[in-house]
């Protein structure tokens, strides 16, 4: 871990509304895993938000408005952001997503093929579209044409909308931690 865990009583003035606002999202839309210590200091990526407020609002905004006004139903969502943690081999965002997606009823053979960075056989039609969409994005470049037309028949503009920039931000978050060396919680 390359940042320290801020606990609540170091926060800065311009800290603490950040810390409040992530801390009151994080426990009514993230909390199937550890996102914080006993003493109220957040782990995962809302640590190194915190480090840089103003950033980190920003960060935060977008997530909370991916989260509000989601179309694709959460299988599917699960599905482009597994491929993304996957890709970037973001230990954190792995550890996350699979508690959500094993609370959600994902099967463990899926999962398991997902995190070795691989296409499930399982997948319906949707959940395949966004992991070519997510797949293909991750490895850089410009989206092949018919991955986009098959997830604009599957999905909707908006729905397909949703799917890209939701690898754009699940891509940032990997970053994220990647960079700054975020350490999965000890598991209980």
């Amino acid at each position: 871990m390359r940042l320290p865990l801020i606990a609540p009583s170091d926060l800065t003035p311009e800290q603490q509304p950040l810390y409040d606002d992530m801390r009151k999202g994080i426990a009514s839309n993230f909390n199937a895993f550890v996102s914080q210590r006993e003493d109220g200091a957040l782990m995962g990526p809302w640590n190194p938000w915190l480090h840089e407020p103003a950033i980190g609002k920003a960060i935060w905004n977008l997530t909370l408005a991916m989260t509000a006004n989601a179309v694709l139903p959460d299988n599917v969502r699960q599905i482009a952001i597994l491929v993304v943690g996957a890709r970037f081999d973001a230990a954190y965002e792995l550890y996350a997503h699979i508690a959500v997606a094993e609370a959600e009823g994902m099967p463990v053979e899926r999962l398991a093929t997902l995190v070795a960075d691989l296409k499930p056989s399982d997948l319906n039609k949707e959940e395949s579209v966004a992991y070519d969409l997510a797949y293909a994005l991750c490895r850089g470049g410009l989206l092949p044409e018919p991955i986009y037309r098959l997830a604009l028949a599957t999905f909707g503009q908006k729905g397909t909308n949703e799917l890209i920039y939701l690898v754009g931000l699940y891509s940032m978050v990997s970053t994220t931690l990647n960079g700054f060396d975020v350490p999965v919680p000890e598991h209980a």
